[in-house]
């Protein structure tokens, strides 16, 4: 995953450069395009998930060096680009329908293999591991090794492409990812990798049908309830094994009735699979119910709000992967073991994400005083004027950014972890894909509360030393709260019924 992190974490987020600087893209345009790209990469790992799920297993089923491989082709040949642009008052040649054609398939392919690979690998290497506590360290290193890779990407492969040559910087990514799966293939025999069964989501919508076909069922007038948990087997209702009592509705899904006890020709039940299931179905789909609404309440954990308003987007990413990375093995060593001893029990991963939304929130009371700081600062120098440096130290954005890679180093793995654990086996990929998921639609919300903070008020202006980007940390911190006290009534709920 190293190899993978690097090449498609550098492309990421430099490809608005790429634009702005190769194919003469306006700013605007170009960050709309990479905005675009950054969230289908994210969107992508889902049908991605669903497929290995299904089909293919948690392997990796693509790659995105094909796209690489166009990205370099891009870089090297000038037929493949618009020529520079010339000094104003020149017109900048904009690229050709066959040029963009070119630009357009690299990131399609790059979305397609990100899908078929990103978080995949992170349900196969879970995989590996039996007990919980092996599977809740995997993803908290797995993470620490991942991130370090966007660390290296966001700087060195960067620089490399900034300031040396793009073609250089793309085929040091091509270089990593072809890398990583000669690595990846190398090793495939060693690998446990979970044969699919077919598509678990038939399996989930067969019980959905068999409730509704049953829901005008007289319970009372069946006397005896009896429950199918497959093979001919039944369970009587209130006995170990029969169907839990949340959402008891779909308990009918696995409740035997009158034509379900008809015996067929093989002296197997006559019921259909559409009309009966087994309990353990019925719990898998309960599973997931109960899983959405804490999955829910991750949507405010996204600390982004679009644009980066003064700030470098490769520093702050670099400065929070950093804190990310440093937190871990110190929660891992230090603070995990002492909260065993302190409770008896190590942290469960929804202790983690609750941890992780406070430090959150705490990230955004930081900010919205530091922001504050810089503003007095410009105003008590007179330096509202546009593109005017604020004489502060940078070094005040560490606090926020640190606080904010701490509280990520909590809650990301702990609900990657959470949903794996908890999500039906069948469903293992699927799990993993949640959290891109959740930084998808997160992304995508801050962009829409960004726009509709720019309509409503005045606090972001386009010169953002006259605006007030400290009540946007405060507004945000306060639905950052009410998210967690959101969350905490989803995990009562989810604990009572499990």
């Amino acid at each position: 995953m190293l190899g993978l992190g690097l090449a498609i974490q550098t492309t990421i987020n430099n490809l608005a450069v790429y634009l702005l600087k190769e194919y003469n893209v306006e700013s605007i345009t170009a960050t709309q395009i990479a905005n675009i790209i950054h969230g289908s990469l994210d969107l992508v790992p889902v049908a991605g998930s669903i497929l290995a799920d299904s089909y293919f297993g948690c392997f990796p089923s693509s790659s995105p060096g094909r796209s690489f491989v166009l990205f370099t082709l891009s870089a090297a040949l000038p037929s493949l680009r618009p020529a520079r642009c010339s000094p104003p008052p020149a017109v900048c040649q904009h690229a050709s329908p066959g040029q963009l054609a070119v630009l357009y398939a690299a990131s399609c392919l790059l979305a397609i293999g990100t899908g078929g690979t990103r978080y995949i690998v992170a349900s196969m290497g879970a995989d590996q591991f039996g007990r919980a506590r092996d599977q809740d360290t995997f993803f908290n290193w797995y993470f620490v090794f991942l991130y370090t890779s966007y660390v290296v990407g966001e700087t060195a492969v960067v620089y490399l492409q900034d300031g040396v040559s793009w073609a250089l910087g793309f085929g040091v990514c091509l270089a990593a990812t072809v890398a990583s799966l000669v690595v990846l293939v190398l090793g495939a025999r060693y690998y446990r990798m979970p044969a699919p069964k077919g598509s678990p989501y038939t399996q989930l919508a067969r019980v959905v049908v068999a409730a509704v076909r049953k829901a005008r069922v007289d319970v009372s007038a069946l006397g005896r309830v009896q429950y199918y948990v497959g093979d001919d087997a039944v369970v009587d209702s209130g006995s170990d094994g029969a169907p839990s009592k949340m959402l008891r509705f779909l308990n009918r899904a696995a409740m035997i009735t009158a034509s379900d006890n008809s015996p067929d020709a093989s002296g197997g039940r006559r019921g259909s699979c559409w009309r009966l299931c087994t309990v353990q179905e019925v719990e898998d789909l309960k599973s997931l119910v109960g899983v959405f609404p804490i999955w829910s309440s991750a949507l405010a954990m996204d600390r982004s709000l679009g644009p980066r308003f003064m700030i470098p987007a490769g520093s702050v990413a670099v400065c929070s992967l950093a804190a990310f990375i440093a937190a871990t093995p110190v929660l891992e060593r230090a603070v995990f073991p002492l909260w065993r001893r302190a409770t008896g029990a190590p942290p469960t991963p929804l202790q983690r994400v609750g941890l992780g939304h406070v430090v959150n929130i705490a990230s955004l009371v930081a900010a919205a005083i530091v922001e504050r700081r810089r503003l007095s600062v410009v105003r008590g120098h007179g330096g509202e004027m546009p593109g005017w440096v604020t004489p502060m130290s940078v070094l005040w954005l560490l606090i926020p950014l640190g606080v904010a890679g701490v509280g990520e180093a909590l809650h990301f793995p702990g609900n990657l972890a959470f949903y794996y654990q908890e999500f039906p086996k069948t469903l293992r990929s699927t799990a993993t894909a949640m959290a891109p998921l959740l930084i998808a639609l997160g992304y995508y919300l801050s962009t829409v509360f960004v726009d509709v903070v720019r309509q409503v008020t005045g606090w972001l202006p386009g010169n953002i030393n006259q605006g007030r980007l400290d009540n946007v940390y405060w507004a945000v911190a306060v639905t950052a709260t009410i998210n967690f006290g959101y969350f905490l009534i989803c995990v009562s709920r989810y604990k009572i019924g499990n």
